[in-house]
């Protein structure tokens, strides 16, 4: 399969105007793969079948799970969705995320009701794309597991108390410091988790230190996440796209 970017139109503005145009444009316009290029169709039958077969496993993090290795066609989706305003593949992608969020729960991930708690973006970052992306995701992951039968929601439960430095270019132990104590949970949390299990969940994971911070905000605030997931892991090696554990502490699985 082709690796190289899908061409893309002429880029509107950003913000929500500028992804409401894009939006528009895919309805309007014949469109390329964000995948791999193929013409006229925003997600061909190819990288939708690579994309739906995946098969998820663990990350950096063992209590996190993944539903494909970051690498092209899915590389390319995740970020055509990300930073492009391609937001018809929120479906599809979100359906993977759902795949890898019932593989980090394992056999009793219908167990208890659920809370997919995203990742948080920065209000700069938002502004700037005109959407939440993870936010999204986590949304149409919770509509995906609904469709599956299980008892599911999605919120943005966590915010950043303070800046951090750029991750370019960092090692494992220096994101986990960059990170620590960088992010913190909103007051409604425990009204939103009344009777449901949060999992974490993002649309790519790397070292795991971001979502190794996230798990240690909801801890630190009695919420203890039940696991976490992600459409995409760097780094991975075999089908499964697993990798082997950095030793960073997460929540326990019940059981």
């Amino acid at each position: 399969m082709p690796t190289t970017p899908a061409p893309t139109r002429p880029r509107p503005a950003q913000g929500p105007f500028g992804h409401a145009l894009a939006g528009l444009l895919d309805v309007l316009l014949p469109a390329r793969c964000a995948g791999c290029g193929a013409e006229r169709s925003q997600l061909c039958p190819v990288c939708r079948l690579a994309l739906a077969t995946a098969r998820p496993g663990p990350t950096p993090l063992p209590w996190v799970h993944a539903a494909a290795p970051y690498a092209d066609p899915v590389r390319q989706l995740l970020l055509a969705h990300k930073e492009r305003g391609a937001l018809r593949l929120a479906g599809p992608l979100g359906e993977a995320l759902g795949r890898a969020v019932r593989s980090s729960l394992g056999p009793r991930a219908d167990a208890a009701p659920l809370l997919l708690v995203p990742m948080p973006s920065t209000r700069a970052a938002v502004r700037a794309r005109g959407h939440d992306p993870t936010l999204r995701l986590a949304g149409a992951a919770a509509r995906s597991l609904r469709r599956a039968g299980l008892d599911v929601r999605a919120e943005p439960l966590l915010r950043h108390a303070r800046p951090v430095a750029d991750q370019a270019g960092l090692g494992a132990a220096e994101r986990r410091r960059n990170l620590h104590g960088a992010l913190t949970v909103l007051p409604r949390a425990g009204r939103a988790l009344a009777g449901r299990q949060p999992v974490l969940v993002d649309d790519l994971v790397t070292t795991g230190a971001s979502l190794a911070e996230a798990a240690r905000a909801l801890a630190d605030a009695g919420l203890p996440a039940r696991a976490g997931a992600a459409v995409a892991a760097a780094g991975a090696t075999g089908a499964t796209g697993a990798m082997g554990a950095t030793g960073t502490a997460g929540p326990r699985r019940p059981g």
